[in-house]
């Protein structure tokens, strides 16, 4: 049975599909339920979650990997509540997310609406921007004002709040079109930038995380190639001690001009202070945000000798094709940060776990990259934590999912799922911890019912190693306490929802349990017991 009349749900869903939404990830609840009817009737497929933070995640990992707008919706009330947290990841990521979520009807604003609550004013510290709509003649309008904002300059999430009455209600002007796009910034003049570069002996340039989709990576090395000048992505919560980066600290302490192209001059580069940056250091920007180059200027002053607002892409190739016409040679600079950022220490090579039944962090990943190896469209997903830090130091794959700057943990899980919706036939390899495991579990029976398989590894050391390591380094082994996990069974918990399980304590069957949890064409967990050890810090000299 259909409505016979065209609601705001049925003018938010048509608006949605002509945008190229073809996926909504969202977790059900009273509000929103005009529009998973409207869906059908729009041909979106949703995605049905276990918990509103998930179903952000998801879009987040769906944003990342594909270049769309990642769209999540969830209920009113609590349920945009518990979503909203996860909207600071995919700020943090640079991530075009837009949540979508149920609202308290307009009409029983201030009379104590079941489940009233502020939501724009919740979620807009997260967002780049958050509102209500008014009728349900501005649905369909929102909805494509939503995407745009989010994809526009530094890409990063968008609130939407939906009011039932909006969602029911009959659209008297038909499905209004969306606003025009916001307009495009303007092409910087690249000569002055290169030029800069050009004259410093140590040029870098460093990039953020909307650089680091398989896209983005992509574009940043014909970028290197094109002006010689060693052109770094980062997007760890770790910074410039990113052990996937290797020794890139020392280098960066070498550098006497440094392009910030699109990359925020925060904590994970240290605010631009020394010893991280030589004092004598310049720095040139590009970026899509006024403000963020006027929080470079009070960082670092009179060292900011140039600036300009474009996209980062559109900034990159420009840079790329007048530097091309240049025609750079290698140079040994860019040679010893390549070096620099690809060691690994020897000792990597031998290591092994002082525990007996159980693997030093190297042992259990290393192995992993083989099954990464063998697909030219492999995705990597890294949670947080100290496993996290490690894997990120041992695995790559064409296509790469972390945490982020956000420095979140827990969201390696849903991440998986969305990763195989986005790419339904390759290797997917997710490693978190154990402690992270519990955030999201049960999406693995989200995973089991819409059959979407991928290799889960959960390093089980049997406490919150990160906060552990504070402890020692901070107050002494003999007060690291309240830090303790139980070694549980996470393999028997994927059993149990119907994946696939497997416990591994050998390092000879790392590789054999993962070749078989793939073959399993189930979301497999593989619980590997580790020692607990604290994340790398990679030093050369």
């Amino acid at each position: 049975m259909t409505s016979t009349k065209f609601r705001g749900a049925n003018a938010l869903t048509q608006s949605l599909r002509a945008r190229g939404v073809r996926r909504i990830f969202t977790l059900s609840g009273n509000h929103i339920m005009p529009v998973f009817d409207a869906a059908l009737d729009a041909g979106i497929e949703l995605i049905h979650t276990r918990h509103e933070a998930a179903a952000v995640h998801m879009a987040d990992a769906w944003a990342r990997l594909t270049g769309e707008p990642g769209i999540a919706m969830v209920t009113g009330g609590p349920g945009h509540a518990n979503a909203v947290a996860a909207l600071y990841t995919a700020s943090m990521a640079e991530s075009p997310v837009v949540l979508l979520s149920g609202h308290a009807p307009l009409g029983e604003i201030g009379m104590g609406a079941f489940q009233e609550m502020r939501q724009a004013d919740i979620a807009a510290p997260l967002a780049k921007a958050s509102w209500t709509s008014e009728s349900a003649d501005a649905l369909a309008g929102d909805a494509g004002r939503a995407i745009d904002i989010a994809l526009a300059g530094r890409p990063g999430p968008v609130h939407l709040s939906m009011p039932g009455d909006c969602l029911e209600g009959e659209v008297t002007r038909g499905n209004a079109p969306s606003p025009p796009a916001a307009p495009a910034l303007p092409d910087i003049d690249a000569h002055p930038f290169l030029e800069k570069l050009r004259r410093a002996r140590h040029p870098l340039i460093l990039a953020g995380p909307v650089s680091l989709t398989r896209a983005g990576r992509e574009r940043l090395a014909r970028l290197e190639a094109a002006t010689g000048i060693p052109t770094i992505g980062m997007e760890s919560p770790r910074g410039i001690g990113d052990p996937g980066l290797g020794a890139f600290a020392e280098i960066l302490a070498q550098a006497d001009c440094v392009l910030l192209l699109g990359k925020r001059l925060d904590f994970t580069l240290k605010f631009g202070r020394a010893p991280a940056f030589a004092t004598h250091c310049e720095f040139l920007q590009i970026d899509a945000d006024a403000e963020e180059i006027k929080r470079t200027r009070r960082a670092v002053g009179a060292r900011l000798v140039a600036s300009g607002i474009a996209t980062v892409f559109a900034a990159a190739d420009t840079l790329a094709e007048v530097a091309r016409k240049q025609s750079p040679s290698p140079s040994e600079w860019l040679r010893e940060a390549r070096s620099s950022i690809a060691y690994r220490p020897a000792a990597w090579d031998i290591a092994a776990s002082r525990e007996p039944g159980r693997l030093h962090p190297v042992q259990a990943l290393r192995p992993l990259q083989a099954l990464l190896d063998s697909h030219p469209d492999s995705v990597f997903i890294s949670d947080g934590g100290e496993i996290g830090q490690w894997a990120q130091a041992c695995l790559t794959a064409p296509h790469r999912v972390i945490n982020g700057v956000a420095g979140s943990i827990g969201a390696a899980l849903p991440f998986a799922v969305a990763a195989r919706v986005a790419r339904p036939e390759v290797p997917i390899v997710a490693v978190m911890g154990d402690g992270t495991f519990g955030f999201h579990p049960a999406e693995i029976d989200t995973a089991v019912r819409y059959g979407l398989p991928f290799v889960l590894v959960v390093g089980n050391d049997a406490r919150w190693n990160a906060e552990y390591q504070i402890q020692l380094r901070e107050y002494g082994r003999e007060r690291a306490r309240g830090c303790e996990l139980l070694p549980a069974r996470y393999d028997r918990v994927a059993q149990a929802f119907g994946g696939y399980g497997e416990l591994v304590t050998e390092a000879g069957e790392v590789l054999p349990a993962a070749l078989r949890a793939h073959a399993s064409r189930l979301p497999a967990c593989l619980n590997i017991m580790i020692e607990g050890i604290a994340a790398p810090h990679i030093k050369r000299s």
